[in-house]
């Protein structure tokens, strides 16, 4: 038997001897959008919770675009210009609006790759591209601490200081946030190095709640609400797309109520049923960009450990080709190794 997996920018194929039973695990496909402009423009102009975009551009001085970095096969192609045209056409200026790399702790995209994230060399042309930069402490404004953990927040001075503050991303499971998008684009896409390293620390990793497809009790979760709070709200084009990297979904609004709007429609595709656990189970990182990092790559593990017996296999296959990930990542597991589990997570 033949199965094939995403590895980089191709397919690996994988044989398996007729004589082993395998059960094939996928979602279920999801239904498409058959005009996917007529569907971002249809979704700016019925917002979530929200005006519509071109209102809200007509009463802005300025806006921040926040978009995910190049380890996430968002579809900004599809949304990013249609979005400047509509800001645009409101009369905002060009040299108003801002479009910025969402990148964490992750290392800048330029050149020929910021030229793929962005999808329309057109946006670079006509607005100001720019990187988060975590480590550079003047780009950033405190808003202060967290009243449940002590987070303390420090977000880039662009983002929070526009008037128009949109946060653009990819809604699928997250193996720490529940699912990804919405507030997490902006914490720990936008923040200082400091909250992110907390954020990424052992006391939120440790807690059981902090797990995939789960907001209830999440910890990050949690924090992440209580920072769009403290940032005074912003704003949200979410996106769900399929196994080819397809458009399934696209809404836009209030950050808190259309990101719950995509979770909703993304749970009926990514949330299985498996009525039991396996000795061996084998996967993927689902290919390029998600697997450039081993850090990307561990996202793959997770869902499969919950289907996998005591002391079986796991077997992922990615290509790492960026290697382990972000230097802090590779000293904590530097340290995991050093120290132990147990201690590690003290």
């Amino acid at each position: 038997m033949q199965y094939k997996l995403r590895y980089g920018r191709g397919l690996l194929e994988v044989s398996v001897p007729d004589d082993v039973q395998v059960t094939c695990l996928r979602k279920p496909p999801m239904p498409l959008l058959s005009d996917e402009r007529a569907a971002v423009l249809d979704a700016f102009a019925r917002p979530v919770d929200s005006p519509g975009l071109a209102q809200l551009a007509r009463g802005a001085q300025s806006a921040c675009i926040a978009i995910c970095d190049i380890t996430r096969p968002v579809p900004n192609q599809l949304f990013l210009r249609p979005m400047i045209e509509t800001m645009l056409a409101a009369g905002m200026p060009a040299s108003k609006i801002t479009v910025l790399v969402a990148t964490g702790l992750h290392r800048p995209n330029e050149g020929a790759e910021l030229e793929e994230l962005l999808g329309d060399p057109w946006v670079q042309q006509t607005v100001a591209v720019e990187n988060h930069f975590a480590r550079d402490d003047a780009q950033h404004v405190h808003l202060g601490t967290t009243s449940t953990r002590g987070t303390v927040v420090r977000i880039d001075r662009r983002f929070v200081e526009a008037d128009l503050r949109i946060a653009t991303g990819l809604v699928e499971p997250h193996f720490m946030a529940g699912y990804s998008g919405g507030r997490k684009v902006i914490a720990p896409g936008l923040a200082h190095a400091e909250t992110i390293t907390t954020f990424h620390s052992s006391r939120f990793m440790a807690d059981p709640a902090a797990a995939n497809c789960n907001f209830v009790g999440n910890p990050l979760h949690e924090e992440q609400m209580q920072i769009i709070e403290m940032l005074g709200g912003a704003l949200a084009l979410n996106t769900v797309i399929d196994e080819e990297r397809r458009l399934a979904f696209v809404n836009f609004g209030e950050i808190a109520a259309s990101h719950m709007q995509a979770v909703d429609f993304t749970r009926e595709y990514c949330e299985l049923p498996v009525a039991q656990q396996f000795k061996t189970v084998v996967t993927c990182a689902a290919g390029y960009p998600l697997d450039k990092t081993y850090y990307q790559t561990i996202k793959g593990m997770v869902g499969a450990i919950e289907i996998l017996a005591p002391g079986g296999d796991l077997i992922i296959a990615s290509e790492c080709s960026e290697g382990m990930g972000s230097e802090e990542f590779v000293h904590s597991q530097q340290r995991l190794v050093e120290a132990g589990t147990h201690d590690f997570l003290q």
